[in-house]
């Protein structure tokens, strides 16, 4: 399958390259600097200069390819209105590669997070939220899954709120970063929140899985670890970098305050039984440990 990808060379797109390639897929790669194109190139994946924003270059790479697989995001998480941008940014972007491929029954597999369920781990059959710091995403997702009624085989990849490989990524990872500027890993509350997990190898399978089998229309678990206490996340990041673990006051954290606070633990039963997908990497507070001072 000829397959184009937004957001091919970040951690989680990397390695979801990497797994096409290798289940014998071609891939072409949105890459918006000549050091995003070298990466991609150096994976073994053709590129297609441009960025999130350029539409027309996104209609191009779908009209081209035999399946798409959206990634990108800004991650711009530095105030309310850089993330609201962001997310208006990849709305238009998944609107268009979705328009391209109305009536040609050639899948669409874009990305949402898991949502919350109040008082037990949430399931695919959970709607994303629509009100919320990153709701605009979710009616994003929901549009592209409703284009499964006009012929297009789309579907969602819910990652968790952590994707990590080598100690790096997803919330977990910015817990880390913070850690090193402020001297603290922090955490909002008193810690027992609990953030689903996945390691982006896992998580590529699922990607690749979701592209040659999923049915029109449906939502997936990436998720290994249902939900690691905040508190033990950052007991690991600190003791790694040798500095305190303790509460913070949410508003430390920006907009994504709210989203750090909450209780959000996830299940993929049914992800496992229906396509098949076995996460075998380390769970997150075992890659964790992988963190340099």
């Amino acid at each position: 399958m000829r397959v184009f990808i937004t957001g091919g060379t970040g951690l989680i797109g990397s390695a979801v390259v990497a797994e096409l390639l290798a289940a014998g897929h071609t891939v072409t790669a949105l890459a918006r600097s000549d050091a995003s194109a070298a990466k991609a190139r150096d994976a073994g994946a053709g590129v297609l200069r441009g960025g999130l924003a350029d539409l027309a270059v996104l209609r191009t790479g779908a009209e081209q390819a035999d399946g798409v697989v959206h990634l990108a995001f800004s991650n711009d998480f530095s105030s309310p209105e850089a993330l609201a941008q962001g997310i208006a940014e990849e709305g238009a972007a998944l609107g268009a590669l979705g328009d391209v491929l109305i009536g040609t029954g050639r899948p669409l597999v874009t990305v949402s997070g898991t949502p919350a369920a109040p008082g037990r781990p949430s399931t695919e059959d959970d709607p994303l939220p629509t009100v919320g710091p990153v709701a605009g995403r979710a009616v994003s997702v929901n549009r592209a899954l409703d284009l499964a009624a006009h012929g297009v085989r789309s579907s969602a990849v819910r990652l968790p709120r952590t994707v990590h490989n080598r100690g790096e990524g997803g919330f977990a990872g910015l817990l880390t970063r913070i850690a090193r500027r402020t001297g603290v890993a922090g955490y909002p509350g008193d810690g027992a929140q609990r953030w689903p997990a996945v390691h982006a190898l896992d998580a590529a399978v699922l990607f690749r899985l979701a592209l040659e089998e999923a049915p029109a229309g449906t939502s997936w678990h990436a998720v290994a670890d249902e939900g690691d206490a905040v508190r033990d996340i950052a007991a690991v990041i600190g003791r790694r970098l040798g500095v305190p673990a303790r509460q913070v006051p949410e508003e430390d954290f920006g907009a994504l305050g709210p989203v750090f606070a909450a209780d959000q633990p996830a299940s993929a039963a049914r992800t496992r039984t229906e396509l098949g997908w076995k996460p075998v990497h380390p769970g997150l507070l075992a890659d964790l440990e992988n963190i340099r001072a």
